[in-house]
């Protein structure tokens, strides 16, 4: 007898998993079931659609007209600068060409800082590794971060926009423009659930040279992760820590959740040191 298969119902081949339930806790690829022996028709397309996503996100160049527009109608200047690697094939083959300034930029930017007063800050935002990251929270974050930093007393430096750029470069601007500190946000390497997860860098008396060690990271910084609001305060928990200290890196511990240097909103109260 022919089967009529607009009345077969699908989901009746595929074998349910038993973590099926924890998947409302978490966009991580789990409990997906099966059909025999290979996933399901939905999540295997839904696989493809993650995975375009997150080529998108290391691929699309980022709107530099958008971005200095976003981050001037949040009260921010911004210079543009390009890295050493001068095109997306250069930057993925070669990471050490985006640790760098170009010779125009880095010449531009020492100008630049020749002409100025030396701040206490200076907030950089690289493409790095997802596009998609710095367009959706690169202006909002950096806002968030200036207006703390202002109620501080602390000064700022126009925002500087690096394309092709990787971390390390924030610290060879920091150098150039003799910033006491250098923040750098950050497009961070797409996950499958996660192509728009940006990266907050922070580095105490930056300059060229410097590892990772020398830098404390917030990760993750996205609607569904650590909120920008949330970042920034942490940030400035390190900020303030750091200038006291006169260090950053792993000799600088993140405690800005310790309950008696919280507020009753559960952020970092400044007031009570």
């Amino acid at each position: 007898m022919p089967v009529d298969k607009k009345s077969v119902d699908t989901h009746a081949f595929v074998t349910s998993n038993s973590w099926a339930s924890l998947r409302r806790h978490t966009d991580a690829r789990i409990g997906l079931g099966r059909s025999g022996i290979s996933l399901p028709t939905e999540p295997q397309l839904e696989f493809q659609q993650a995975h375009a996503r997150a080529r998108d996100a290391v691929h699309i160049p980022l709107d530099l007209t958008q971005l200095e527009s976003d981050l001037a109608a949040a009260g921010l200047q911004s210079l543009r600068l390009h890295s050493q690697a001068q095109d997306r094939a250069t930057y993925l083959q070669r990471p050490d060409k985006g640790r760098r300034l170009d010779a125009d930029s880095a010449a531009a930017l020492k100008q630049f800082g020749a002409q100025q007063v030396p701040a206490d800050a200076c907030i950089v935002i690289a493409d790095g590794l997802s596009s998609t990251a710095v367009q959706r929270h690169a202006a909002r974050v950096a806002a968030a971060i200036d207006q703390r930093l202002e109620a501080e007393g602390l000064t700022r430096t126009p925002v500087c926009i690096v394309q092709q750029g990787r971390v390390a470069v924030g610290d060879e601007v920091g150098e150039l423009l003799d910033s006491r500190v250098v923040i750098l946000l950050v497009g961070e390497r797409p996950g499958l659930s996660s192509p728009d997860s940006l990266g907050i860098y922070y580095t105490y008396s930056p300059r060229v040279g410097l590892t990772d060690a020398a830098r404390n990271c917030i990760s993750n910084v996205r609607p569904a992760g650590i909120s920008p609001e949330d970042a920034a305060d942490r940030l400035m928990w390190l900020v303030m820590e750091s200038l006291k200290r006169k260090l950053s890196g792993v000799d600088l511990k993140d405690e800005s959740g310790d309950a008696e240097a919280l507020d009753g909103e559960g952020r970092r109260n400044f007031l009570l040191e």
